[in-house]
């Protein structure tokens, strides 16, 4: 046996919550391989990660822009580990972040996770960490590489790494307790349409949170953006980020082209997601930032705790709220409880 192309364990364990993307039947295990139990379609396993990428057709909707964003990330994964010598340090470093630090301390220990557009997996090894069974799904085998090999550096047992497109996703439905897409669905091209597909993995009053860039929020990115190109990539000391990351260059280097160098994004408001949530019968529970003027998250904040009715206009004054104070790349998150 090829010690380079064994399949995880994990999958192995959880094999009946898989399903064939191209066909949406069950799948098998075949050795080392995944295969179809009805179109007999045969999906191969390189590093421990099940190739299970299939494209999307696009004949019907907007321009697909997949093979741009997968280049993109093949050549820049992102975020690196650069700075991250084994879990002690990424679990101190997420932790400091309060968002995942909330996340990692209120997701119910035994959960199923999925992760859509994991990237490099940090936030999907943090969370395995906690006795919690973790799937993590990208479609660059680049950055699936580096997820896997910390996983395997720092023995962590529940995460196991997918090649995948969300938009074909290779689980059943309603089998995830929690999807979380965080950053991934403005580099698609059709956002609500991939936050559909994801919600059908979610089971009944299981949650789903997407993360997206905000369309006032980013303003201030989109003139830096301007600046930079016009400047061949000078003053970049306008970007704060840029100047607070001072472990490596190689860092700066895959935040600096995460934010202005993607081929491809979208901009988003509070408003127009929570349309989706109402329009899929999903229960909005939390915003960040909230949609209430003046509260903010908090070590106390309960993540899983509905916000309550918001009032329109208090929200639209809160999103304009973000034209002078955006959040780290313009960045805002949506939680909500499927039905």
């Amino acid at each position: 046996m090829n010690n380079d192309n064994r399949l995880d364990g994990l999958i192995r364990k959880k094999i009946d919550i898989f399903c064939c993307p191209k066909c949406t039947q069950k799948l098998s295990v075949d050795g080392e391989s995944l295969v179809c139990q009805s179109c007999t379609q045969q999906f191969n396993t390189s590093n421990d990660i099940p190739q299970l990428f299939i494209p999307t057709d696009w004949r019907n909707s907007k321009e697909d822009v997949t093979e741009k964003i997968k280049d993109f990330y093949e050549t820049t994964p992102f975020p690196n580990y650069d700075e991250f010598d084994d879990i002690a340090s990424l679990r101190q470093k997420s932790r400091d972040g309060l968002f995942a630090k909330l996340l990692e301390e209120q997701i119910p220990m035994g959960y199923n996770i999925l992760e859509c557009g994991c990237g490099t997996g940090q936030l999907s090894n943090f969370l395995a960490v906690g006795n919690r069974s973790v799937f993590a799904t990208d479609m660059c085998m680049n950055s699936l590489n580096l997820a896997h090999s910390f996983k395997l550096q720092n023995d962590i047992q529940n995460v196991a790494f997918v090649q995948m497109n969300l938009f074909r996703p290779c689980f059943a439905e309603g089998v995830f307790d929690l999807v979380v897409s965080n950053g991934v669905l403005h580099h698609t091209g059709n956002p609500h349409l991939g936050f559909e597909t994801i919600l059908k993995l979610v089971k009944p009053k299981g949650y789903i949170i997407i993360g997206l860039y905000h369309k006032y929020g980013r303003v201030l990115t989109d003139i830096r953006r301007f600046i930079f190109n016009i400047t061949g990539d000078r003053f970049k000391i306008l970007d704060s980020t840029v100047s607070k990351l001072t472990k490596t260059e190689a860092k700066k280097d895959a935040w600096f082209k995460d934010q202005y160098k993607n081929p491809h994004e979208s901009k988003h408001t509070l408003m127009e997601v929570l349309q989706w949530l109402d329009n899929s019968g999903v229960t909005f529970v939390k915003s960040i930032p909230k949609t209430v003027l003046f509260e903010y998250l908090t070590e106390d904040t309960r993540l899983f705790e509905p916000e309550g009715e918001y009032d329109k206009f208090e929200l639209r004054v809160v999103e304009l709220g973000m034209l002078a104070n955006p959040k780290e790349g313009g960045f805002f998150i949506v939680i909500g409880q499927k039905n």
